[in-house]
């Protein structure tokens, strides 16, 4: 006899626990369950500042025992296929649960493999990444031991979640150079998919004011596809001209692919990239009614953020609320994602902007200025807002 769950939620990252709490909280009796195989939590907007030397990784963790909220229970296993149309969710533990509603929030892939040589070299031989809590410490071992040549960072052609995390650890070494005394020797490199450093005009100027200011060597539509690390190479697409191009590298912070998780790209819930297709004001599903979705495996057309996730949840978590009762979906999203851009070391540029990149700023002056004040808010103020508020259902 399969186990049946009135809302089950899939994913007990940022966005599982911030709708699950929101459910708790509502005071409506409802039979939830958080499904994720994980024994540990992270805070991974920090690992930005660990891999610049100037966060402890430890203080990114907690356990996820610790974090689901009273009244919703925890299934330690994880999902390999979703039946929407059944109803059904099938466990790596071989458990088959059924669902009345649905809550779709198991973040996104990261596709280590995607990039030969990558994967089994990550961490040694210069190859670094802040995309790994096992791996971000190296990041600052390569930085602060860097000595001459070429100093390489990417950006994929995939969707990533926090798209400025692979510039803000390039300024963050740009700045160690110059403190080391080193950065007449060095050449920083940004090879970046994308045609342009930024998406929103107003901030993307002031990054390139800091990539002018650090004479970062940046290629534009540039995706690396391949690591030699024998010969300390690494294998670009120039995506415009439709070339190879082979960059030698001293150091390289690899921000690797990432894609919809597979069992999600298996199920019958995902669009053609396996994204979880869902109205993206309401975030229900298109097709299946019983099913929402939200956070880095959803089809949201936003940034892939926390800052995201915080304004999805609530919406989520009223629509479904409406949907169990038969009421309207009132609830509406606008797209809102927002960026921390660090630009060194006590400089940020706090990124806010909506579905159509119009700034939505929180503050009343010019926020695509670097400011000291905007780094401590996302060092010692943002952690604070997530573990206490976003996870709690309170912000």
């Amino acid at each position: 006899m399969k186990e049946q769950v009135q809302v089950l939620i899939v994913g007990g990252g940022s966005a599982g626990i911030s709708v699950a709490a929101r459910l708790a909280k509502a005071g409506r009796g409802l039979d939830v369950a958080v499904l994720d195989p994980a024994a540990k939590h992270y805070y991974q907007p920090l690992w930005t500042l660990v891999g610049g030397g100037d966060a402890r990784k430890e203080d990114t963790e907690r356990d996820e025992k610790d974090l689901i909220p009273a009244g919703v229970r925890w299934i330690q296993e994880g999902a390999v296929e979703i039946d929407g149309a059944n109803r059904e969710v099938t466990t790596d533990a071989g458990r088959t649960i059924g669902f009345e509603w649905l809550v779709v929030a198991a973040g996104i892939q990261v596709d280590w493999k995607g990039i030969p040589g990558l994967a089994e070299n990550l961490g040694r031989e210069g190859i670094c990444s802040n995309y790994s809590y096992d791996s971000v410490d190296y990041t600052w071992e390569c930085i602060r031991s860097f000595k001459s040549g070429n100093a390489v960072f990417t950006h994929p052609a995939t969707p990533i979640k926090c798209g400025g995390a692979p510039q803000k650890i390039m300024y963050l070494a740009a700045e160690t150079f110059e403190k080391n005394g080193v950065a007449k020797d060095a050449n920083i490199i940004f090879g970046i998919a994308s045609p342009a450093i930024f998406a929103v005009e107003k901030y993307a100027k002031t990054l390139l004011e800091v990539v002018e200011r650090h004479h970062i060597d940046v290629r534009y539509k540039h995706d690396l596809r391949e690591l030699r690390p024998a010969s300390r190479e690494a294998v670009f697409r120039d995506l415009g001209a439709d070339r190879e191009v082979v960059v030698n590298y001293d150091m390289i912070h690899v921000t690797p692919p990432m894609s919809a998780p597979d069992f999600l790209k298996r199920s019958d819930l995902g669009n053609a990239g396996g994204w979880v297709d869902v109205d993206k004001h309401t975030l229900r599903h298109v097709a299946n009614e019983r099913v929402f979705a939200l956070g880095d495996c959803s089809s949201l057309p936003t940034s892939k953020t926390g800052a995201a996730i915080r304004k999805q949840a609530p919406v989520c978590a009223e629509n479904l609320l409406a949907a169990i009762e038969g009421r309207p979906l009132t609830g509406r999203y606008d797209g809102y994602t927002s960026c921390p851009l660090v630009t060194g070391y006590g400089k940020l540029v706090l990124a806010e902007f909506d579905y159509d990149l119009k700034p939505q700023e929180t503050f009343p002056f010019d926020q695509s200025k670097e400011r000291k004040t905007m780094y401590l808010l996302k060092k010692h103020l943002l952690p604070k807002l997530y573990w206490g508020g976003m996870l709690k259902g309170r912000a």
